[in-house]
């Protein structure tokens, strides 16, 4: 039997040298690689976020030579951003810019947001590893020695934080479209990581401090920035029962809050601040707790372990960084997603903290509650992987015919492909599930991290089938792709057309897809516009219907067709034809 010399009341972490063993370093860089560019490569933009965001990226590559103030106050058909983010933009364009020649340009935008993404995973871990060697989160020390050592303790720990993120339900899309709430996430992640380094690492984690700081300023989240960072620098400086060498200094406190005024005044020098609380959702309970329970499994079951098997630590918590912290963290993103009409989008930045949550439950496992989560894990994975093939076999092949049917009737006009890569990769990743089931079921040492094994690399397999297999369907179902060359095929031969209602978003589909050139219609209130120009076509969101037929003059506009978005029963475009040019324009 084991002796310990430590009350384990306070501190349930009891764990042998032997437990925290290495999880190989190729293992987790495969693991990250397979979940980060799955996702960016190879895809149009999606509706309706991820389209808009390039939009602007776009017009700000092609406004090059132009007026700088461009830059500042980004426009997408004549209308500025409601995110008030400039940062990404400027990321996304400049990546287009410098792009070679006939280099996608969609493509190119996403390069900087797949670093992002890999900034994210790299802040988590370091952050996790960084609060896993303050002394409270060390493990019990046994009476004979044989504890586990606090490096390797805290890598253990820190492997199991990254894994629990790459499992998170809710960080798959989101972190893989290319828009403001990726960088708001990376800056986040970065501020995160700069704060529990505060006292170890202490320029590392100021540089860190005001990049994250005004990164997400620039990024459309400037409240955010004051809150997490003030509020963060605050929980770190209260501990005082950390040795004198690793306490943080009051005039470290004091960089973090001048870079969090400073961040504050370049936001309103830019005109950045916007306010987004409203209150109509704060009695909504069960939408709350719906989006909880899916955006963040199977992270939070983990986390609430924690804040209970080290509840008495809870007593004295600003002495307890590795759960004061990511407590912070979490508790911003949550009021902000309750006060922002229960956003998904701003959840996604208290991931990184609720990942951490989750691995300090790891020491405290009972190995039956392990098993079930290898279990359920292997279970839920394996069947949706075989779905995933189930169904591309059936677009391939027509065997079994069921599933080729709902295509059909969900998706009219896919016609499905077959790519040699895409079958080559998800083959091999099926694969490597299979083995790593194989070694789950064999027998091995124990380590901490290997609960968290199976959700992760299980999540990461099922996204890179679906973005492999499914890419085409996918592309098909949440792209503008094949409603605008619908549009651009009725118009035949032409470049000018004007519009009337679009979204942004649909806007900037049109002149990405269409390569159109886009002219808003004539209005009584626009009859002095620069920007309008009479076309022989016209393009008309039909949810702006009955305003358009009170704004424009009808008798100079024929309505030509009106044309589906093939995957949803609720966008439809209506295409008008000038009257003068009936007799010419070619259908």
């Amino acid at each position: 039997m084991t002796s310990y010399s430590s009350d384990t009341s306070a501190n349930p972490a009891i764990v042998a040298q032997s437990a925290v063993r290495r999880l190989p370093r190729w293992v987790l860089w495969s693991l990250c690689l397979a979940y980060v560019l799955p996702g960016f490569i190879g895809r149009t933009p999606w509706k309706a976020d991820d389209m808009e965001a390039f939009g602007f990226m776009r017009n700000l590559a092609l406004s090059l030579g132009a007026d700088s103030i461009s830059w500042l106050k980004p426009t997408l058909l004549g209308q500025a951003d409601h995110h008030a983010a400039l940062l990404p933009y400027w990321l996304g364009a400049w990546a287009i810019q410098l792009a070679p020649t006939g280099f996608p340009s969609d493509t190119a935008a996403h390069l900087p947001f797949i670093a992002l993404l890999g900034l994210t995973l790299v802040a988590t871990w370091y952050a996790v590893y960084a609060l896993a060697r303050a002394p409270s989160a060390q493990p019990v020390s046994f009476a004979f020695g044989g504890e586990a050592k606090p490096a390797d303790y805290a890598r253990a720990i820190a492997d199991g934080g990254l894994l629990a993120l790459l499992a998170c339900l809710g960080l798959a899309r989101l972190s893989h479209e290319a828009t403001p709430a990726l960088a708001q996430l990376a800056f986040s992640a970065l501020l995160f990581f700069a704060l529990a380094n505060l006292a170890r690492k202490r320029i590392p984690a100021l540089l860190g401090a005001a990049l994250s700081i005004f990164g997400l300023a620039l990024s459309g989240a400037p409240a955010l920035a004051m809150i997490l960072g003030a509020g963060g620098a605050i929980v770190i400086a209260l501990d005082s029962r950390k040795p004198h060498s690793l306490q943080v200094r009051r005039v470290d406190v004091a960089w973090v809050l001048i870079f969090c005024l400073a961040g504050a005044a370049i936001a309103s020098a830019l005109d950045l601040w916007r306010w987004r609380v409203g209150f109509s959702h704060v009695l909504e309970m069960k939408s709350m707790a719906r989006l909880l329970l899916w955006f963040t499994w199977p992270a939070w079951p983990l986390a609430l372990w924690t804040l209970w098997r080290w509840r008495y630590q809870l007593k004295s918590i600003s002495a307890n960084p590795h759960l004061s912290l990511p407590l912070w963290f979490m508790s911003v993103a949550i009021a902000s997603t309750w006060l922002s009409g229960l956003s998904d989008r701003s959840l996604l930045i208290g991931l990184p903290a609720l990942a951490t949550l989750a691995a300090f439950a790891l020491p405290t496992l009972k190995r039956s509650v392990s098993a079930f989560i290898d279990w359920f894990t292997l279970l839920f994975f394996s069947v949706g992987a075989l779905i995933i093939w189930t169904v591309w076999i059936s677009l391939q092949t027509g065997f079994p015919a069921q599933p080729a049917i709902n295509v059909s009737r969900l998706a009219p006009g896919f016609e499905p492909e077959f790519s040699m890569s895409a079958f080559i990769l998800a083959g091999l990743a099926s694969l490597a599930w299979a083995s790593l089931v194989k070694w789950r079921a064999g027998r091995h040492r124990s380590a901490l991290w290997k609960s968290m094994v199976l959700p992760a690399s299980g999540a990461s397999l099922c996204w890179l089938l679906v973005m492999t297999l499914w890419l085409p369907l996918i592309d098909f179902g949440r792209s503008y792709a094949p409603l605008v060359h619908k549009v651009r095929n009725m118009m035949g031969e032409t470049d000018c057309v004007q519009y009337y209602g679009l979204t942004k978003a649909q806007g900037a589909a049109f002149e990405f897809h269409g390569n159109l050139k886009l002219h808003a219609v004539v209005t009584p209130s626009k009859k002095s516009s620069a920007d309008s120009k009479p076309c022989a076509w016209l393009i008309v969101d039909t949810q702006a219907l009955t305003s358009f037929s009170q704004e424009v003059d009808a008798s100079m506009w024929t309505q030509h067709a009106t044309v589906r978005r093939p995957t949803d029963n609720n966008e439809d475009i209506v295409l008008f034809r000038a009257v003068a040019s009936n007799s010419t324009a070619k259908p």
